[in-house]
């Protein structure tokens, strides 16, 4: 059974297909979705958390039809979501950022340090989230995604501001998280995290899929290399 699967999609904006008939699926284990900028990455995550309702198509989670759902229906079943453009509640502490995410599902304030100490920001708990480095708040994001226990965890640019070590170390806990049964998809531009860490990766390129395989076949399809890879 597919975690998640998206059948036909699409979106426009106007005379602008942003996703044009897209289909693919979601397992357990770390998913990669790449291409290009302006390919309909985010727009497409933005479908599947909820954000937007498809000119067409529809998304099913363990084979239930959520397209009509909103967000808030979707993170109780299990969705979460980090974004782009980070989006930390930047008058409060990151260890308060956390808090509210868990309160939202009934789960105990204690979980917050768990939580920090296991995306590796400890060290902030106490700074005000506006305060913390890019890569610091990449994580917070990562973390507070993490205190609603989601089994679909969708991931946008999520090493941003993360130098290689600290990356390395995020591509470790990608694999205890499909450890522990959860589906993540990545958008990303490392092509490094995408080819050490996925178990599959979707190509996008003007807004349509191009192709799926693994990361060995991406590497090898010449026209992911001529649309992206170069």
């Amino acid at each position: 059974m597919s975690t998640l699967r998206v059948e036909g999609v699409t979106v426009r904006f106007g005379e602008v297909t942003a996703v044009d008939d897209v289909t693919l699926s979601v397992d357990v284990g770390v998913t990669g979705l790449i291409g290009p900028n302006g390919a309909g990455k985010t727009t497409l995550f933005d479908v599947i958390s909820g954000l937007r309702k498809p000119t067409a198509g529809r998304v099913l989670l363990d084979d239930a039809d959520i397209t009509s759902w909103g967000p808030h229906q979707r993170s109780r079943r299990g969705v979460a979501r980090t974004f782009q453009r980070l989006e930390v509640f930047g008058s409060l502490t990151v260890w308060e950022n956390v808090v509210v995410a868990l309160e939202s599902r009934r789960r105990s304030a204690r979980l917050a340090a768990e939580l920090l100490e296991r995306v590796g920001i400890a060290e902030f708990s106490d700074n005000q989230a506006d305060t913390v480095p890019t890569g610091a708040a990449r994580l917070l994001e990562l973390a507070r995604a993490l205190a609603t226990d989601p089994s679909l965890l969708l991931l946008d640019e999520p090493s941003s501001g993360l130098d290689r070590a600290e990356t390395d170390a995020f591509g470790a806990l990608l694999q205890e998280l499909v450890a522990e049964g959860r589906a993540v998809v990545l958008v990303e531009h490392d092509m490094d995290l995408v080819m050490n860490y996925c178990d599959r990766v979707h190509v996008l390129n003007l807004g349509s899929l191009l192709t799926s395989g693994t990361p060995a076949e991406i590497r090898e399809h010449a026209g992911v290399r001529e649309a992206y890879l170069g």
